[in-house]
């Protein structure tokens, strides 16, 4: 398919973020994992140690004759705080700074295009302090994929007590901003 493109987005915990993505039409797939440290192989008890300088990130697929990055990255932008420095509330630790990795300079554009706009409208009353990073393969940028058990937990799980207290108020907050945009 020529138009399904992906971009990498953390903005604390991959869990939530995952979810979010998925619900969305047009999104092919959101794979939970790990991108920006520097180490290979790294496994979700190093990363919570904040051992490895990787971040709790979300692979999006998207077809973008659906959906486009802009409105990916307007969502990521509300549905997660880009001004806190490695914390999302009570998640704290490098793990949890909101990052993004882009692949093209089209990407890259527009992301910086979309902080501006989210900026100028004051959405928040700090400045966004998202990184980006361009992707690669061969660099600390590599994507990693979570652990199995990670992969659509908040479907899996969704009584357990952090998907309840965390996850779904956003879920629900989501819904109501971006009804438009769920898939049937």
């Amino acid at each position: 398919m020529d138009n399904v493109e992906s971009i990498i987005l953390g903005g604390g915990c991959f869990w939530c973020i995952e979810e979010i993505y998925n619900q969305l039409n047009g999104v092919e797939n959101a794979i939970s994992g790990y991108a920006g440290g520097f180490i290979n192989y790294p496994d979700y008890n190093l990363i919570c140690n904040s051992e490895t300088g990787h971040a709790e990130v979300v692979k999006v697929e998207f077809d973008s004759s659906i959906i486009s990055l802009k409105q990916i990255l307007e969502i990521f932008f509300v549905m997660h705080d880009p001004t806190t420095i490695d914390r999302q509330g009570n998640d704290v630790g490098p793990q949890y700074r909101s990052i993004i990795f882009y692949n093209s300079e089209k990407q890259k554009d527009t992301i910086y295009e979309t902080m501006n706009e989210i900026t100028d409208k004051k959405i928040w009353d700090n400045k966004l302090v998202t990184q980006i990073i361009e992707y690669d393969d061969n660099t600390a940028a590599k994507f990693w994929i979570a652990e199995e058990y990670h992969q659509k937990y908040f479907q899996k799980n969704p009584t357990q007590g952090y998907c309840q207290v965390v996850i779904n108020p956003k879920i629900n907050k989501f819904r109501k901003e971006f009804y438009q945009l769920l898939k049937n």
